[in-house]
């Protein structure tokens, strides 16, 4: 296929082009980094919340120009694609200079915003709780804040060149991506995370990849072409056993961390453990989508379309926050 010259467009036309470049709509990823303040019980602290909202603005900045390189990266393989062909930049909508602005204008936004921690102030425990919430230090909230957004920013930049072409190893740097998220909103809010947390983070996505993953096996077995380089190295046995173990191991992490002594302290409860029964529903359900609705290839839009998982996740929600903010 010969490579497209630039197109001219209008200006409506190219920022939706520019739009479609940086993915807003994967941004709902970046909502992880609200998970320390959820669990840390700071949910009503609304200077937590502040610190969590700098924190995934500079994390949506941040993967959006990822998504600028992988787009350039990829690009003679996209124009050979029946569907990413049509990504701005491999369509030709898009140039690959522009690409490359766009991107250091997006991760420059990334490191700015995090500056604008210091003018938060320090972050006070929830009313009520038990909670052992140290405050945020004028610079030390931002230094590593920003450090754990710039080294997410290389270590994914590492995985567009090279790294997501080994098995396996693709979808757990994938999966630590949120946990790097996890930790950005702890230190932006100055809340410690539990060990337990983290685990579940890692978990919970990296089960999530394999059932993309899986996806991707499907499409490989049907027209006998590999939609990745590492898809070989997959196949459908071997992905529905990565599910089962990924999706037990979620789910007795998740028990344990409700459970736990330091937790049943620390929100002064011994009722959490009945919030796994949502996460057991919604770990069935996304295995159900996966294996026999065969369509898990893009999480996020499993996620945004299906209804089943939205009222699981919004019930476990609410019920988690009724039993730590209401007793």
């Amino acid at each position: 296929m010969t490579e497209p010259h630039f197109r001219p467009t209008t200006k409506v036309g190219m920022l939706k082009s520019l739009i479609r470049l940086i993915r807003p709509s994967q941004w709902i990823k970046n909502l992880f980094v609200f998970a320390p303040v959820l669990f840390g019980g700071a949910l009503l602290d609304t200077r937590a919340l502040l610190a969590g909202l700098v924190a995934f603005l500079a994390f949506c900045f941040a993967a959006s120009s990822i998504y600028c390189f992988n787009d350039i990266h990829d690009v003679a393989d996209d124009r050979r694609h029946p569907e990413k062909c049509q990504r701005p930049i491999a369509s030709g909508a898009i140039s690959v200079a522009q690409a490359y602005g766009v991107m250091a204008v997006m991760i420059a936004l990334g490191v700015a915003v995090t500056f604008l921690l210091p003018l938060i102030g320090p972050i006070a425990p929830a009313d009520g709780l038990a909670i052992d919430m140290p405050t945020v230090p004028e610079w030390g909230g931002v230094s590593a804040t920003l450090f754990v957004v710039v080294f997410y920013w290389l270590l994914n930049l590492a995985y567009c060149v090279k790294l997501k072409q080994y098995a396996i190893i693709d979808v757990c740097i994938v999966a630590f991506g949120f946990v790097l998220r996890m930790l950005a909103g702890g230190e932006a809010a100055g809340i410690e995370l539990s060990h337990w947390i983290v685990l579940m983070a890692f978990l919970i996505t990296l089960f999530m990849g394999f059932a993309k993953r899986r996806d991707d096996v499907l499409q490989m077995e049907q027209t006998g072409e590999a939609p990745r380089k590492n898809t070989v190295r997959y196949n459908s046995t071997f992905m529905d056993q990565a599910l089962t173990i990924t999706a037990s191991v979620t789910l007795v992490c998740y028990i344990m961390y409700t459970v736990s002594p330091e937790v049943m302290e620390r929100f002064q409860t011994n009722k959490l453990y009945l919030t796994s029964i949502f996460v057991l529903v919604g770990l069935l359900r996304y295995i159900q989508v996966a294996v026999v609705d065969k369509r898990s290839g893009n999480p996020t839009k499993v996620v945004l379309c299906d209804r089943f998982i939205q009222f699981d996740v919004l019930a476990w929600i609410v019920t988690f926050i009724l039993i730590i903010y209401v007793g």
